[in-house]
């Protein structure tokens, strides 16, 4: 098992930075493939952000491609993302997810272990 929890939402103005922090307890954190992903009212699940453990390599959504980056910090067994240029439309529940080093990127169906989520409110 993997526990993750998310901090760092909050109220922002359009044009402002958050960084959202996940931190992962239980199992190995450095062998699995961390996920961010987000959900509006009314929305399906999107992806935002994926990061591998081997060679850090990282994916984006087409909507914050340029505007978020995605890192970890295996030794503090925590996964960051940080949002800047942010928009009306960033407003979601944004929750971190843990899968297996080859997991489907951007499936969240794929991803095994999931967070509560944190709020992010950006107003206009």
């Amino acid at each position: 098992q993997v526990q993750l929890v998310e901090s760092g939402g909050g109220l922002v103005q359009a044009g402002g930075s958050l960084r959202l922090s996940c931190a992962a307890s239980g199992r190995t954190f450095g062998s699995f493939a961390m996920g961010w992903f987000r959900q509006a009212p009314g929305k399906e699940r999107e992806f935002v952000a994926d990061i591998r453990w081997s060679g850090g390599r990282t994916f984006y959504g087409a909507s914050v491609k340029g505007r978020f980056t995605i890192s970890r910090d295996n030794a503090k067994n925590t996964v960051y993302l940080q949002m800047n240029s942010l928009k009306p439309e960033d407003t979601a529940v944004y929750y971190c997810a843990a899968g297996p080093p080859g997991v489907r990127l951007g499936v969240p169906d794929a991803y095994d272990f999931w967070g509560q989520g944190t709020q992010v409110t950006v107003s206009s």
